[in-house]
């Protein structure tokens, strides 16, 4: 449910003087699930009338002259082409080669940090930056090698879970993802490879046969994901330096800070003060000057979805085509679309204002930073959307990360904070207006045609609007037996059927609406305690209801 971006003009086209202007307080209530950067303000100095003042003589002169130097311009001045997104930041690239790689945005997860002599190649093991350009991981991994004149290799561990998660909706957006990765891969003379089982089984040997002298990975704060580098550790040769990269956040997680944040509030700073220094333009992932002996195995990525032991009932959305082109797309019409309508109509699930990228944010296939980067640069034309769009992009989803990394309990009521778990157990055993089975929520099976609506969007699209997502999960914790159980169906269903589910944004998204994480408490009442409470009646108030159920809500239901 990513929604915002930046962009800035004259005069203030330095990141860092931007964000000293953001206001550090946000009264709305704003979910915490995923989000997206828009663009900046565009800052034009309007000259007072004193100034404009001159005699008729001067001020005649000058008027003529400013024609004669505005009227060619004028001519000059084209309506933007579908693709001009695509075609600039290739630009930016080439001409960004030598953008210096910080330091910061890695850590040693191995002892040893010198490649052995006599090796092979330098591997990438691509985790959640399913994406080649754009990506601080791949581009520390083709340093790195070129430096040691070496081979870059790639690789993804294909995973799938025996799980009612484990859908065609999620893992055909990722393997036609990768499959243009692979494309791209081939045409800079990198290898890919598409390896079948858990990374702890068939990484650690896939290394030592391939003689890899460095092994690259990205970062995720996500339970199985980390489980799987310690497992990749326990046998990887200790000789072989195993380099961590986080490219996913602009902010590396670790750096924005040592701990868990309390909210949005206690972050904001930190992270806005480190972007001067990490919000910056990409270097190009250029052709590879070292060509492999062992080539890579083709992948037949038709046969290989098709043979994967996933629930297909959970079908493709029509409205996300997969791959870094069509996020790429997607952004470019956000730019010059829907970002002037966000900063004003974002709450309002009828209004076409949001960015709609959190899919290919979700599986890395396009770079927050880059998104930043365009917008601040690209949105002259949506001044007023920019700060709630930065908040959202920046701060709001790089603090999920930060909540799921030094909490392990992030999908847990017993996550909570103290207040929280106290309320929630006090009117435990309160009675609930209603109560709803999974089976019946799945389905949209309630009294409440708006709360139907829109889970009908998730179940048949695969995605749900930021707004409608906060009143959702908290109608689940008013229409269940208890907190824990509210809980375990909305991630359930979230992680189930929501395109950009199983993620840091997801979970903490159900965690705020629930559990009051990164909230504070309100007034006391049944059920909810002092959790933030949300009714239809508010609904009414912000956008139109009726429209939206009309559009959503089947007659059937």
């Amino acid at each position: 449910m990513l929604h915002c971006v930046w962009r800035s003009t004259s005069p203030f086209s330095a990141p860092g003087r931007f964000l000293k202007l953001l206001p550090h307080h946000h009264q709305r209530p704003s979910s915490p699930a995923l989000f997206f950067l828009t663009s900046f303000f565009s800052c034009q100095p309007t000259m007072s009338g004193t100034k404009r003042k001159a005699s008729s003589a001067t001020a005649g002169k000058d008027h003529r002259a400013k024609q004669q130097k505005l009227a060619p311009v004028k001519q000059e001045k084209k309506e933007k082409v579908g693709g001009w997104l695509q075609s600039l930041v290739q630009q930016q690239r080439s001409e960004k080669k030598d953008v210096k790689f910080n330091k910061k945005r890695l850590r040693f997860l191995s002892d040893t940090e010198k490649i052995k002599q006599g090796s092979e190649g330098v591997l990438y093991w691509m985790l959640r930056d399913q994406r080649v350009q754009d990506n601080w991981a791949l581009i520390h991994a083709q340093r790195l090698a070129v430096k040691e004149n070496l081979p870059l290799h790639v690789c993804f561990c294909l995973v799938v879970p025996k799980s009612e998660l484990s859908t065609l909706r999620h893992y055909s957006f990722m393997l036609k993802g990768l499959e243009e990765v692979a494309k791209e891969c081939e045409q800079l003379n990198v290898q890919f490879h598409l390896l079948h089982g858990a990374p702890g089984k068939v990484l650690p040997g896939f290394v030592s046969d391939h003689s890899f002298g460095a092994v690259v990975t990205d970062f995720s704060p996500i339970r199985e994901p980390l489980q799987w580098l310690e497992d990749v550790k326990k046998k990887l040769s200790k000789d072989i330096p195993f380099i961590q990269v986080d490219a996913h956040n602009i902010v590396p997680c670790w750096v924005a800070s040592p701990k868990q944040e309390y909210s949005a509030r206690t972050i904001r700073g930190k992270i806005t003060n480190l972007l001067p220094e990490f919000l910056t333009d990409f270097p190009l992932v250029d052709s590879h000057p070292h060509t492999a002996t062992r080539t890579a195995k083709g992948v037949d990525w038709d046969k290989t979805l098709a043979s994967l032991d996933v629930d297909r009932n959970v079908k493709e959305p029509e409205w996300a085509k997969p791959g870094t082109k069509a996020g790429m797309d997607m952004l470019e019409s956000f730019i010059d679309v829907r970002l002037k309508l966000f900063g004003s109509q974002r709450n309002d699930p009828n209004a076409p204002a949001l960015s709609q990228l959190s899919p290919w944010l979700r599986f890395g296939q396009i770079s927050a930073q880059r998104v930043a980067w365009q917008v601040q640069r690209n949105g002259k034309n949506a001044s007023q959307s920019v700060p709630a769009f930065i908040e959202e992009l920046v701060v709001r989803r790089e603090l999920t990360d930060n909540f799921c990394f030094y909490n392990k309990k992030y999908d847990s009521v017993e996550g909570a904070y103290e207040w929280a778990q106290k309320t929630l157990k006090d009117h435990a055993k309160d009675e609930r207006p209603y109560l709803y089975t999974r089976e019946q929520l799945e389905k949209a099976k309630t009294h409440d045609k708006l709360w139907n609506a829109a889970q009908y969007q998730m179940v048949t699209e695969g995605k749900m609007h930021g707004f409608l997502r906060m009143y959702w999960a908290k109608k689940i914790l008013e229409w269940t037996s208890s907190p824990e159980e509210a809980l375990s169906i909305a991630l359930y269903l979230n992680d189930r059927y929501e395109l950009d589910g199983q993620d840091p944004n997801g979970f903490v998204g159900c965690m705020w609406s629930i559990c009051g994480i990164h909230d504070q408490g309100w007034a006391e009442r049944a059920v909810f305690g002092k959790i933030r409470y949300m009714n239809y009646k508010g609904c009414l108030r912000k956008f139109n209801v009726a429209q939206f159920e009309r559009k959503y809500c089947p007659k059937s239901l």
